[in-house]
């Protein structure tokens, strides 16, 4: 066997890494992979549910200030100019969404093939991730 052809074979993280890395399901157990995915989902949605929360104030307090700032007098807004801004967005957005872009494309094969791979890892990381928005 030739060497030069062996590497070529090879995945880029047992190059870098070494023959033990690789997938999840390579690695560890089914009660491994659903704990480590549970706790790092639930970590994650617990943040993620903060995190929605205090951007949702912030944005309807921003929403209600400007209101009370319009009714008062301190704003005027051209409610005309605000339509047609949103009538060009709306247009912009149809003529970019009949067919995503390659980079899209790319990484979205790249998610399935992980999630493929790693399927349990991932179920548990779903679990843990609506256990933690639940929280």
């Amino acid at each position: 066997m030739d060497l030069a052809e062996h590497v070529k074979k090879q995945r880029w993280w047992n190059k870098m890494f070494g023959n033990n890395s690789g997938p999840a399901a390579e690695k560890y157990s089914v009660a491994t992979q659903l704990a480590i995915g549970g706790v790092t989902g639930w970590c994650a949605g617990y943040l993620f549910q903060k995190v929605g929360k205090l951007a949702a104030s912030a944005v309807g307090g921003g929403f209600f200030l400007l209101q009370i700032a319009n009714h008062t007098g301190y704003i005027k807004i051209d409610w005309k100019r605000v339509e047609q801004d949103v009538n060009k967005a709306k247009k912009q957005l149809k003529l970019n969404t009949e067919k995503p872009p390659k980079e899209v494309r790319t990484k979205v094969a790249e998610v399935q093939t992980f999630v493929k791979k790693n399927i349990v890892l991932t179920g548990g990381f779903a679990g843990g991730f609506l256990l933690g928005l639940a929280s």
